[in-house]
């Protein structure tokens, strides 16, 4: 080990270790090339625990090998933007000098990682430009997807996340209550309540909750709750009426450095009854996302974690035999971390086949939908954590029928 990485905050010279027992449990890769240009890949800060907020205006790699001294390569005019990172410096100015290190720094590599996807399979992973790539290949390395090694690094909560995202999930739960309780005693105000009054509600309910998020709330009715992403404006969103479908998806979490977020869907009928077509497409929703719960957990259970695609695919089969899988516009599943959509697997074999494996102590949503357009939308979503043999889902009780808003 190099005196370098002795003298470097405990933060960094743990992860480069962790990094490198990462690719030595990964069978035939040589190590982990990290490359930047302005900000084009934000995995590479994250993982390597730099600040994105600095200002880098020249290229950049950072080679982190299974075994031995990591190595940098930076721009003369640009020296010290790794400075928090263990290994060896390389300077250069020219393109010929940074191709020439480049290699040399590579040998004798033959299979390296970098954020590649192939056929940008997983667009999350694919941040490494195709000029670059073939630069690589130029050498005679062979370049290997890391999409698996970004989720070790990227997905993975910690035990205060854990928690952070268990309140979060708490109180979403609760806000949901508030929102419908809302909802049915200002159904006589004047003026009259929208869709984007409600929206506003919510966010002033996470704020009280002291909660923060990225993005504004989904309120959705009748139609409007057949748009996966519809989102009220301030004028002319819809007024809300007895007899109307309600759908509303919040997501949030804690201020605090690294909290991650929980991320919840809900439908609400204006109503004291809920009537017989809204009544068949929620049960079916239910019985897919439940179906995709019990999947995963009969096979965590055992020792064994799926694919996403995998557990897409059991959910989408619901609904598909119920003959409404055109309607199923999206993937079951994203994955939450410190963004509301992470960087580890995802539930999909629609938009992606993510053969990523899910891994123990990450989070994902499962969110089937139905979306009827012109009519309405059903969407049920919960957030699943992993353990070593658990699927959990906090923020109980999760909806089991379209709330009654009126009684």
């Amino acid at each position: 080990m190099s005196a370098a990485m002795t003298d470097l905050p405990r933060s960094h010279h743990q992860r480069i270790a962790d990094i490198q027992k990462a690719l030595q449990e990964t069978p035939n890769l040589d190590g982990w090339l990290f490359y930047d240009f302005r900000g084009s890949d934000p995995l590479a800060y994250r993982v390597l625990l730099l600040d994105q907020a600095k200002h880098v205006t020249r290229r950049w790699y950072y080679w982190v090998p299974a075994q031995g001294t990591p190595v940098k390569l930076l721009h003369k005019i640009e020296p010290h933007v790794l400075d928090e990172l263990p290994g060896d410096a390389l300077p250069y100015v020219s393109w010929e000098e940074q191709q020439t290190h480049l290699a040399r720094i590579l040998t004798p590599a033959r299979r390296i990682a970098m954020q590649y996807s192939p056929q940008n399979a997983i667009p999350y992973i694919s941040r490494v430009d195709a000029g670059t790539i073939e630069l690589i290949r130029s050498f005679g390395i062979k370049v290997a997807t890391a999409a698996d090694l970004v989720q070790r690094f990227e997905a993975v909560w910690s035990d205060a996340q854990l928690a952070s995202h268990r309140e979060a999930a708490e109180k979403l739960r609760l806000i949901v209550t508030e929102t419908f309780a809302h909802v049915g005693t200002s159904l006589a105000a004047q003026p009259p309540l929208t869709e984007y009054a409600v929206q506003q509600f919510i966010l002033s309910r996470i704020k009280a909750h002291g909660l923060v998020t990225s993005t504004a709330p989904i309120a959705a009715v009748n139609a409007h709750s057949a748009d996966p992403h519809y989102g009220p404006a301030p004028q002319g969103s819809a007024e809300i009426r007895r007899g109307d479908l309600l759908l509303i998806d919040l997501w949030a979490k804690r201020p605090e450095p690294g909290s991650v977020y929980a991320d919840i869907t809900w439908t609400g009928s204006i109503g004291p009854t809920v009537p017989a077509r809204q009544q068949e497409v929620f049960r079916i929703v239910r019985e897919a996302r439940d179906a995709a719960l019990a999947f995963v957990r009969t096979r965590v259970s055992a020792g064994e974690f799926p694919c996403g695609w995998e557990v897409d695919e059991v959910c989408r089969t619901v609904i598909r035999r119920a003959g409404y899988g055109d309607q199923f516009l999206h993937r079951t599943g994203h994955s939450i971390g410190e963004e509301v959509h992470g960087n580890g697997a995802n539930i999909d074999n629609l938009e992606t086949k993510d053969g990523r494996r899910l891994l123990p102590r990450t989070c994902f949503s499962i969110e089937p939908g139905i979306y009827l357009a012109g009519e309405f939308g059903i969407r049920s979503e919960l957030d699943v954590y992993l353990t070593d043999r658990e699927a959990v889902v906090f923020g109980q009780p999760v909806q089991t029928e379209i709330v009654p808003i009126l009684k």
